[in-house]
C-alpha cells in the first residue's frame, strides 16, 4: 500500500525553483532505487537538492501528503508520484528546429528517450544541412514544418536557431498548434496566451555558478530570500 495520498489536481502556481528541485529529487530517487534502497529521508533528499529538510517537505506538500513521520519516504512510491507531478507518466513528442551544433547534438542525445521525450523531427533552412542523417532522423527543410506538425502532432518544439529567426518561427509553430517551446536563441520572444516558452540561457546559468562560487568564498548563503 502506498504511504502517500494522490497528488490529485496539480497546483497551478508553483515556483520554478520548486519544479527544479523536484527534478533533482527524482534523479536522486532513481539512483537510490537502483542501489536497492527502500526508504529515504527528507534530509537525504535535501542534501542532494542543495536545500533543507523543511524545504523538501514544503516542496512535496504542494502536491499531497507523502511519507510517514519518523519513517521517511518509500523510494518507489515517491519516485512514481514525482514522475506523475512532472508529467513523465507518458511519452512526449519533440520537434527540433535548427540543425546546427546544438540542434544536432540534441537530436542525437539518447537521454531524452529515457525520460519519455521522443524527437520525431529536425528541421533547418540551410540547404547544406537538409538531408543530413542524425541517428534515425534526417534533417528536413523548415518549409515542411507546418505540414509535419499537423502530421506528427508533436507537443514540444525546441528552437536552436539564430536570434533573428526565432520570433518568426515562434509565430509559425504556434500558428500550427504548438503550445510548448524550448528556446535556445538568446532573445526574448512573444507568444499567444496559452503558449509556454522556456529559455535556455547558457551565460545566465554560468553566472549562477560563479555567483555560488563567489558567495561560498565570501561565506554568504545564496539560498537566503528577501
Amino acid at each position: 500500500m502506498n504511504d502517500f495520498t494522490s497528488p490529485g489536481d496539480h497546483v497551478k502556481h508553483i515556483a520554478e525553483s520548486t519544479v527544479r528541485r523536484l527534478s533533482l529529487y527524482l534523479r536522486f530517487l532513481e539512483d537510490h532505487d537502483a542501489q536497492g534502497h527502500v526508504t529515504i529521508s527528507s534530509g537525504e533528499l535535501a542534501k542532494f537538492g542543495g536545500t533543507t529538510s523543511a524545504q523538501v517537505r514544503k516542496d512535496l506538500s504542494f502536491f499531497g501528503s507523502f511519507g510517514k513521520r519518523g519513517m521517511g519516504y518509500t523510494v518507489k512510491d515517491l519516485m512514481s508520484a514525482i514522475r506523475e507531478i512532472l508529467g513523465l507518466g507518458r511519452s512526449w513528442s519533440v520537434v527540433i528546429v535548427g540543425a546546427g551544433k546544438i540542434g544536432a547534438a540534441l537530436a542525437q542525445y539518447r537521454g531524452f528517450s529515457t525520460r519519455g521525450f521522443k524527437v520525431v523531427g529536425i528541421y533547418d533552412a540551410d540547404p547544406a544541412k537538409i538531408g543530413t542523417p542524425l541517428n534515425s532522423l534526417t534533417v528536413c527543410p523548415d518549409s515542411a514544418l507546418e505540414s509535419d506538425i499537423a502530421r506528427l502532432k508533436p507537443e514540444i518544439v525546441v528552437l536552436c536557431v539564430p536570434p533573428e529567426a526565432a520570433q518568426t518561427l515562434v509565430d509559425r509553430v504556434t500558428g500550427a498548434g504548438i503550445r510548448a517551446i524550448l528556446n535556445f536563441a538568446s532573445v526574448p520572444l512573444q507568444a499567444p496566451e496559452g503558449v509556454t516558452i522556456r529559455a535556455v540561457n547558457m551565460a545566465a546559468e554560468l553566472e549562477i555558478l560563479t555567483f555560488g562560487i563567489t558567495n561560498e568564498l565570501n561565506g554568504l548563503d545564496e539560498d537566503v530570500e528577501p
